[in-house]
């Protein structure tokens, strides 16, 4: 399967991600988390990276050691976040082989890490067009979880929903709020990320809104004009086909110079309604130093806001 963020982008990530926020590693600051100790979660099956001391031997022995088993714990201060990633066709388009769906897996990495590093579980729930089907991957926490959430969506995102992976389909409600609310156990963190392409985009946003009177909802928009960057074309007339619906369009060649322009103000519009609902907004490039930064310190400041 094709890797949209690769384990070395991970890494480099994660050092960005502590290398920024240096001030609160080095002892210079008082601690970050607060808390009476460690609360048992529940156990799972080992997997690479986990620390022996945490394999529960007895639960282990009853399946003759295999798989070994380990104990998770959460800290009672610790706050959970779920990535709401868009995974729907329109995902697929790019330019000079980077799709849309490269910079949505970059955010969930990086969002991810963010939430490693102060020690918050991180979970993923994946949407197709129009939200028909939702999958999920219920929070835990750590670096090996933010590996499964990215295999999750590239799996989703390349190959479709039928694709065996760790998520499990959301059972849904009669509100789109609903379901992703009920897919999660404790007040969380939901950062949405897409480039919001499809038309009922409005109806999401007053969706969204009412799930941020519970959980923290702030928007990750993906700039997707870059997909429709389209080289120059001697035909004076083009059909262009939609990913999504299937419908097809004869455009005229200056149309199809405009796309682009049309998408950025596509996007604005989508922000503007997003703040109209008091939902925060952060623009996501494929220029991946000022992505990053961009979104790592927008988490950050929101996560230690919360405090």
């Amino acid at each position: 399967m094709t890797e949209l963020v690769t384990i070395s982008d991970v890494t480099e990530i994660e050092l960005l991600i502590v290398k920024r926020m240096r001030e609160f590693t080095i002892g210079e600051h008082s601690s970050l988390f607060h808390g009476s100790g460690f609360d048992f979660t529940g156990l799972r099956d080992w997997q690479a990276g986990d620390r022996f001391e945490s394999i529960d031997w007895p639960q282990s022995s009853i399946a003759n050691f295999s798989p070994l088993v380990v104990r998770e714990f959460e800290q009672p201060s610790t706050s959970s976040v779920v990535i709401v990633a868009d995974a729907s066709l329109s995902t697929r388009c790019g330019m000079n082989g980077v799709p849309i769906a490269a910079v949505v897996a970059r955010a969930v990495a990086t969002i991810g890490m963010s939430a490693v590093f102060f020690q918050d579980s991180i979970g993923l729930i994946t949407f197709e067009d129009r939200f028909e089907r939702l999958s999920g991957i219920r929070p835990r926490i750590g670096k090996n979880q933010v590996i499964q959430c990215l295999d999750a969506y590239t799996a989703a995102a390349l190959n479709g929903s039928d694709t065996p992976h760790a998520a499990s389909e959301l059972r849904h409600t009669d509100t789109l709020s609903g379901t992703i609310g009920g897919f999660m156990r404790k007040t969380s963190m939901v950062p949405v990320v897409s480039d919001f392409l499809f038309d009922n985009a409005a109806d999401v946003m007053r969706e969204l809104g009412q799930l941020n009177s519970v959980h923290d909802v702030f928007i990750a928009l993906v700039d997707g004009s870059f997909a429709f960057e389209m080289p120059a074309v001697s035909a004076g007339w083009v059909e262009a086909f939609d990913i999504e619906t299937g419908r097809t369009r004869v455009m005229s060649r200056a149309d199809l110079r405009r796309a682009a322009g049309r998408v950025r103000e596509w996007q604005d519009e989508v922000a503007r309604q997003a703040r109209a609902m008091d939902l925060d907004v952060v623009r996501l490039t494929t220029d991946q130093t000022q992505f990053d930064l961009a979104l790592m310190e927008f988490v950050v400041e929101r996560r230690l806001r919360k405090k």
